[in-house]
């Protein structure tokens, strides 16, 4: 006869298994979350999912882990760093003085290395065949950003950290810098408490965003966020929104290289999310340069690429035309020489009659943008 499950020893188990696979942290989550399907119906209604419809597509399936997955109890929620292993202790000072250089091409530090969704899902792929090994058969599925599951609500409920105000979720060992991962399980596992909030009056998160995104504590405007619109934005970037990205062509950090708590940000423990060709270093023009066959070459197995190539240089022509002004917006950037100006345009006129009219079209802007060169003191 099989002996019952000790599901408090089995979670115990759960949580160490995590570790022994890279995770930062494994805590367990009830599936239930009223207060999160408020807000949820709220954004939407607002229309701050922008063009994201698969954000209304599940309704409030997203609040309700039981009806997507039906026979779920818990969700065993999971973090994993994925700060570069080599970065320096600077990093931050790094980053900010890269975002200031308006050559220099700023893309978010998650994307730099493998894609996180295959990453993710494989560990916790081997999380779920190790409790099958424990307990026999039972019922699951593993999530990675990946489905309609809140995430950041549930790995709070969890216990995994609190939502900062920029509403990413915070750690006080780790920052925000982690991905974070979930099995739904039919099993009814003890739950873990939810973490305080320690945020405070602290407001840097809403102050650095460079589009006020962040329109008040705990509440993001998606349709003005820069990780938004040149990832998931599928169309032409706002135009009065185009001289806020700077240099930033893939994501956004800055909210999160504010946040004081990103000091306690650790390495990551798998090489999966060391940089890849050099994308800490690499320059606008040189990535402009890219032909559609060597992006999609060289981003293979990145989240890069999943943009495809027209966004790719949707998002370099905005940044190469405001090469030309980044010195001039109240401190955000350094002067541009005349030299890195004029291969700015050599560069968007190659581009100048793509076969796309979105890149055609930001290419044009672009051009102006340069045209006018106001930190030379003279047309180009």
């Amino acid at each position: 006869m099989t002996s019952p499950i000790d599901y408090a020893e089995l979670a115990a188990a759960i949580k160490r298994w995590g570790l022994e696979l890279g995770f930062a942290d494994i805590r367990i989550a009830d599936a239930h979350l009223p207060q999160a399907e408020a807000g949820l119906q709220a954004w939407l209604a607002d229309g701050r999912h922008g063009e994201m419809a698969y954000m209304a597509a599940h309704g409030m399936k997203r609040a309700r882990p039981a009806e997507l997955v039906p026979g779920t109890q818990r969700v065993i929620v999971a973090r994993m760093d994925y700060l570069p292993g080599a970065t320096e202790n600077n990093w931050r000072e790094r980053e900010l003085a890269r975002l200031r250089d308006p050559a220099a091409a700023a893309i978010s530090i998650y994307a730099r290395g493998r894609d996180y969704h295959r990453v993710l899902r494989n560990r916790l792929q081997q999380l779920a065949d190790r409790i099958t090994a424990e307990i026999g058969p039972f019922g699951y599925r593993a999530f990675t950003d990946s489905a309609p599951v809140m995430e950041v609500a549930l790995a709070a409920q969890g216990g995994l950290g609190w939502r900062g105000k920029h509403t990413l979720l915070l750690n006080r060992g780790g920052g925000s810098l982690f991905f974070l991962g979930e099995l739904l399980v039919d099993l009814p596992l003890p739950t873990d408490p939810p973490q305080a909030a320690h945020c405070g009056r602290c407001r840097a998160c809403l102050d650095a965003c460079p589009t006020q995104a962040i329109t008040a504590p705990f509440q993001l405007d998606a349709r003005r966020c820069i990780s938004y619109l040149t990832i998931e934005h599928p169309g032409s970037i706002p135009p009065e929104l185009r001289p806020l990205l700077g240099n930033r062509i893939y994501g956004c950090d800055d909210c999160q290289l504010a946040c004081p708590w990103n000091r306690f940000a650790r390495p990551a423990p798998l090489p999966d999310f060391d940089v890849r060709h050099r994308l800490d270093g690499a320059m606008l023009i040189e990535l402009f340069g890219w032909s559609e066959e060597e992006f999609n070459r060289r981003l293979e197995g990145s989240p890069i690429r999943r943009i495809g190539h027209e966004r790719w240089l949707r998002n370099l022509a905005v940044a190469i035309g405001n090469m030309g002004s980044m010195g001039n917006l109240s401190g955000a950037g350094d002067a541009a020489s005349e030299a890195q100006l004029q291969a700015g345009v050599a560069a968007l006129q190659s581009q100048a009659a793509h076969p796309s009219a979105l890149v055609r079209e930001h290419v044009s802007w672009a051009l102006a943008q340069l045209q006018k060169a106001p930190n030379t003191g003279r047309s180009i």
